[in-house]
């Protein structure tokens, strides 16, 4: 299962070192993405959001795991929807998280800034869906 690379930048704000090699590597395997940023916790990718050096390698995709220390999750999200308008393109958010608490799902939901909440690890097919729901780059659905 190959799909051409895509000319799309992801970002994942993520404290788990094993999630994100894991990410990385299925990514590298299946070149879905052209580049990934990470950062450990939301206020380094807050700073590197906001800063005007990087308004040109910004993310269209960011996943940002609810729970980390400095700035978690949903801290970010905050703090993102005041500098969104400032970013000069549409940015999609979803959280990810290993809980399966409903508390945690539903304030997800509820989040203006956050597309959908997705349970760890992530599978193949539901980054295609993200990708053509984000409207990133059409007919990338053909992953098969």
């Amino acid at each position: 299962m190959s799909v051409e690379r895509q000319n799309v930048t992801a970002c994942i704000i993520d404290d788990d070192d094993i999630f994100i090699y894991g990410f990385k590597k299925f990514i590298e395997i299946r070149g879905v993405f052209a580049e990934i940023l990470h950062f450990s916790n939301g206020q380094e990718a807050i700073d590197y959001l906001k800063n005007p050096f990087y308004a040109d390698n910004l993310p269209d995709i960011i996943f940002v795991d609810i729970n980390m220390p400095v700035m978690d999750g949903w801290e970010f999200t905050r703090k993102f929807e005041e500098i969104k308008s400032r970013m000069g393109k549409k940015i999609c958010v979803y959280a990810i998280s290993s809980s399966v608490d409903i508390n945690d799902i539903n304030r997800a939901k509820n989040n203006p800034v956050i597309e959908d909440y997705i349970l760890k690890p992530i599978s193949e097919t539901y980054i295609a869906d993200i990708i053509n729901s984000c409207q990133i780059s059409p007919g990338f659905s053909n992953m098969n």
